[in-house]
């Protein structure tokens, strides 16, 4: 029954094969697109704080004020 409910009567139908294959595909390049994306965003961020550091003068940074 089990089988039958899941369309492996007769052999496996070659649309959903292809259908199956497809999608795998699909999933690899996304994959693979999400890698390259955060890969940009690490160096995007790096840059970034870099550049945002590069204007502050730490040595002559003066203590936050704070409420006793």
């Amino acid at each position: 029954m089990a089988k039958a409910l899941l369309g492996y009567v007769g052999g496996p139908d070659p649309r959903l094969l292809a259908e199956n294959r497809r999608l795998q595909q699909r999933v690899r390049d996304l994959e693979t697109e999400l890698v390259r994306a955060q890969e940009r965003n690490d160096a995007l961020n790096a840059a970034a704080s870099d550049e945002l550091l590069a204007g502050f003068d730490v040595s002559a940074a003066e203590p936050a004020l704070s409420r006793a």
